[in-house]
Order: C-alpha cells, then sequence, then structure tokens
C-alpha cells in the first residue's frame, strides 16, 4: 500500500519497497513525552527512529502551533500516521510522539 484517504475511500497501491511514493522527508508529531522538559526554539539537530531496529536518523525538530514537526535530512520509508518517533540527542533518548502525518517526499504523492 502507498497511500490511503480515509474521508474519499480511496487505497493506492504499488509494487516493490522503494517505490518513491513510499519515503518521507518530514513528519507531524503530537502527544510528545519528554523525558526531560525540552524548551525547542529554534531547530534542533537530533536523530530519530520510526521503526523498531531502525538506525538512528539524522533530523532537525522544530516547534509547531500544534506539535512538533522533524525533517529528516534522507528521504525515509514506511513514515506511518499513528505510530511513534522517538527523538535521541547521541546515546541519550529525549523523548518522543505520536506520527500525525508524514510529509511526502515525492511531490507528486497524494
Amino acid at each position: 500500500m502507498l497511500s490511503k484517504d480515509l474521508q474519499r475511500n480511496v487505497l493506492v497501491v504499488g509494487q516493490g519497497n522503494d517505490h518513491p511514493w513510499l519515503f518521507s522527508r518530514a513528519l507531524l508529531a503530537s502527544e510528545i513525552y519528554w523525558v526531560n522538559p525540552l524548551d525547542v526554539v529554534e531547530p534542533l539537530q537530533l536523530t530519530a527512529k520510526v521503526r523498531y531496529r531502525q538506525s538512528d536518523q539524522p533530523c532537525s525538530l522544530e516547534k509547531t502551533a500544534s506539535g512538533y514537526r522533524v525533517v529528516f535530512d534522507a528521504p525515509q520509508r514506511a513514515v506511518t500516521p499513528g505510530q511513534s518517533v522517538v527523538l535521541y540527542d547521541g546515546e541519550v533518548c529525549l523523548g518522543g510522539g505520536v506520527i500525525e502525518q508524514a510529509e511526502p517526499w515525492f511531490e507528486g504523492r497524494p
């Protein structure tokens, strides 16, 4: 499955694990839990994981009006709303939250 639009009841499917529509450049997260309170006043350079056993992925973290935006240095595969994003500063886990929206890497993706 490449994409789904619940409002229009549309499911988009395609072949292959490396289809461009599977990749995201950024995500929006909410319900963030910080291990120690963190005041994000400007973008922070961190690493993040969006899948179990994934290697740390370089990213920047920005505060938004409704949560946080994580922008990856390289496109990430299978960033899925409803799943978790976990943020790290080196070996230290800073916290994590719920992925609300994945921003497509491929601009033509629905």
